[in-house]
């Protein structure tokens, strides 16, 4: 039994498209519902950063309350690739949603 001749190029699979390149697709297809989304998930997640932070300590002045803020923000940055990856995962979903939403038929009363 010989071994049949292996074609290079068939093993080899298509590149996936790098997180910008995704980005800058999802970004063309949904504008500004992207955009906004990616703001409601930073949002959400520096506030929520800022509430855990805050509630393991007790702030008795306004340069500990930027204390908090800044370490939040901090924590909020450092999430940014996961942001990122939850916006193009998100962002289809609540297209389709909002579609839906607009589109159901509404009863007269």
């Amino acid at each position: 039994m010989g071994l049949a001749p292996v074609d290079a190029q068939s093993e080899i699979p298509p590149a996936k498209p790098s997180l910008k390149t995704r980005l800058s697709t999802l970004l063309a297809e949904y504008g500004k519902l992207a955009i906004i989304l990616y703001l409601v998930i930073f949002a959400l997640v520096l506030a929520g950063f800022a509430i855990g932070i805050g509630a393991g300590m007790k702030v008795e002045s306004a340069a500990g309350g930027a204390g908090v803020l800044g370490a939040a923000y901090l924590a909020t940055k450092v999430t940014q690739p996961i942001r990122i990856l939850a916006t193009l995962a998100l962002t289809p979903l609540v297209a389709r949603a909002l579609k839906w939403w607009r589109d159901r038929p509404t009863r007269s009363r």
